[in-house]
């Protein structure tokens, strides 16, 4: 299935995670892609799927699990002059490790989380990420997260949830909390 989590509320990428954990109790090969998420950023799903990586590989239970950073951080916050191209380069490496990854049919699972921030901003083709995905071999599984999801994708995916926000903390000044936010 190609499953897309969109939308301002929150929760887009919490719901992929919610799905890679059903897919690593099945023994799947899970392979998670933070497309704009800093690696200086250590979140609680990182540190629990590294650990469930870690159950697999001593125990035998579950899958493996494959968790890369190919961003460098908020980009949507505020733009960094001092680099204008290196967001959009590394979407393109990026995009091209994930196409690797998906011709070799490494995963059973692949989670792209913020994805659509590179598709949304022509870093990356939408048409040529469709016709990747269309054309994946095998059974492998995809979730893309993140706001603004192009109508193309949400046209091609077979599971689109849009993510509303009501009400969030960060409306009222509130800063991210530990466990909240990550």
């Amino acid at each position: 299935m190609l499953i897309v989590h969109t939308g301002e509320g929150k929760g887009k990428t919490t719901a992929a995670m919610g799905i890679a954990l059903r897919g690593w109790a099945q023994s799947w090969n899970v392979g998670v892609y933070q497309f704009v998420k800093s690696g200086k950023w250590r979140t609680g799903e990182e540190a629990a799927f590294r650990a469930l990586d870690d159950a697999h590989r001593r125990d035998g239970v579950g899958g493996p699990v494959t968790w890369e950073h190919l961003g460098r951080g908020w980009t949507w916050s505020r733009p960094h002059a001092d680099q204008p191209l290196e967001a959009e380069e590394l979407a393109r490496i990026g995009w091209e490790h994930v196409r690797a990854q998906l011709a070799a049919e490494r995963h059973d699972l692949l989670i792209l989380d913020e994805f659509t921030y590179p598709m949304a901003r022509g870093w990356v083709q939408t048409d040529d990420v469709l016709a990747h995905l269309r054309n994946r071999p095998g059974s492998q599984h995809v979730v893309i997260t993140g706001r603004g999801a192009p109508e193309k994708l949400v046209a091609a995916a077979d599971l689109v949830t849009d993510m509303t926000k009501v009400k969030h903390p960060f409306d009222g000044g509130q800063r991210g909390q530990a466990g909240i936010e990550w």
